[in-house]
């Protein structure tokens, strides 16, 4: 996708945040309290979407100087307005303005119930909906694990390289979800970004995610980093597999980039790293849900697969191997 720093990353060249001016400290204190946590939330989906607030000023056909105003908390938009920046953001106006659950009495219901839980508490009742509502994975070995790996991160992390490895060791196939998405689409990542937008993407992601579920039974997926993106894709990704995020410093993403061929991060925006560092900020939370965790920054590529090798195994109930 010609307009991204990364290829999963949804990010828009040209980052530099326009149309932010100094506060003083009395406009600060007379901000309206609402104003700010609304700010807050269009900051935190922009930065899970990936988009610059260049990219959601033009998506959202508002000026940049009024998004920054918006996200800043001084800026009173009308209704029209946030409707547009929602549309542009592929969030309901409801989850902009924080209040999606307050739809029908059982929701209110279950939120006074989950309000205030810890986070492991609410990732107990998240599976235990699941596998109530018939989500879960359907073909977990004895371990409890399903047998599809999956592993998520930012484009950089050693997806690609790691997971060819594992499915080597495995003895069962690579799927790079990217590669599916582009047959499904019949054009690659970057025309399907400019042709037909990011719904549209979204849409083929899920599709090729679903069928690859659907065929593999045991398999090793290199997801886009961008999946956590939709909470629906999300879900079914960590109900039918294994997960293990492949972390790395915002550095490294960046040097292994530019190694892979693509030199677009630096040419394209001198924010190029400041962007980089919001987008896993605002993906953290999302690649956390992830099973399992391997910092490929601590150690060479051979040190990070064998522990990458040693978690999957241990998890699978799997021998050591040869």
């Amino acid at each position: 996708m010609s307009s991204t720093i990364l290829h999963d990353s949804g990010l828009t060249p040209g980052s530099a945040e326009a149309g932010e001016a100094a506060e003083t400290p009395e406009a600060a204190e007379a901000k309206n309290p609402f104003l700010v946590a609304l700010g807050e939330r269009v900051r935190a989906l922009r930065s899970r979407r990936g988009m610059t607030r260049k990219a959601v000023a033009l998506a959202a056909n508002v000026s940049e100087r009024h998004l920054a105003n918006l996200e800043y908390g001084v800026g009173n938009a009308s209704i029209l307005v946030l409707l547009q920046v929602a549309a542009a953001l592929q969030c309901t106006l409801a989850e902009l303005t924080g209040d999606v659950t307050t739809t029908s009495p059982e929701w209110l219901l279950l939120r006074e119930l989950l309000e205030g839980r810890d986070e492991a508490t609410l990732h107990r009742v998240r599976v235990a909906v699941g596998e109530l509502l018939g989500t879960g994975g359907a073909a977990a070995k004895p371990s409890g694990r399903s047998p599809r790996i999956a592993l998520v991160g930012l484009r950089g992390a050693g997806k690609s390289t790691l997971g060819q490895m594992l499915a080597d060791d495995l003895g069962v196939a690579f799927v790079e979800l990217s590669r599916e998405i582009e047959k499904f689409a019949g054009c690659s990542i970057n025309e399907i970004q400019s042709l037909y937008g990011q719904n549209a993407y979204r849409r083929y992601e899920r599709r090729a995610l679903e069928e690859a579920i659907q065929i593999h039974a045991e398999a090793v997926i290199a997801t886009p980093g961008g999946i956590v993106s939709d909470p629906a894709t999300f879900n079914l990704l960590l109900a039918h597999c294994t997960t293990v995020w492949l972390q790395a410093d915002p550095e490294d993403h960046m040097k292994r980039v530019i190694a892979q061929g693509d030199l677009r991060p630096m040419a394209a925006s001198k924010e190029a790293m400041e962007d980089l560092k919001g987008i896993l900020a605002g993906r953290a939370a999302f690649y956390s849900k992830a099973d399992f965790k391997i910092d490929t920054s601590a150690q060479a590529l051979e040190g990070t697969f064998m522990q990458l090798r040693q978690t999957v195994r241990a998890a699978l109930q799997l021998d050591g191997g040869p």
